[in-house]
Parts: structure tokens; sequence; C-alpha cells
């Protein structure tokens, strides 16, 4: 079982890393537009999407991504709990 949540540990830090690379693109303009903004694109959007139907950007800042990373956050926290660490 260790090992098991380690590997869960590790890609859902690994996810959190890459969508906060994705969220750093936006601030470069042409950055989303290379060949690692697309993959980045394609792995993160489908999970942001619906924290974006969810929570209405403030102006020009849009906080969902801060919300989806938290929810990660707790994800891995709930495996901690889940697993006994």
């Amino acid at each position: 079982m260790g090992q098991l949540y380690t590997i869960l540990f590790y890609a859902i830090e690994i996810y959190s890393f890459a969508l906060i690379a994705y969220i750093l693109m936006s601030w470069f303009p042409g950055a989303r537009e290379s060949s690692f903004g697309s993959f980045l694109a394609r792995i993160c959007e489908p999970y942001l999407e619906p924290f974006r139907k969810i929570i209405p950007p403030l102006g020009m800042i849009d906080i969902s991504p801060l919300v989806a990373i938290l929810v990660l956050n707790f994800a891995t926290r709930g495996l901690a709990v889940l697993f006994g660490y």
C-alpha cells in the first residue's frame, strides 16, 4: 500500500507543477502556442474547465486555477489520511 500512496502522491504533485507552469505561461505572449504549451493545455484544461464554469473571473484575474490547485492539495492530504500517513 505504501507504493500506491507514493505513486499517487507524486502523480498529484507533478500535475500540480504542470498546472502552475500552465498558469504562468499565460503571462508570456505566445508561450501557450508552443508545443509544450499545447501539451500542457491538453492535460490541464479538462481539469480547469469545471472550476472556470463555477468560479467567474474577477475582472481580468481568473482565480479558478488557484482553487483547482487548492483542491489538489486537499486530495493529497486526503490520500495521506486514507493511507494512514
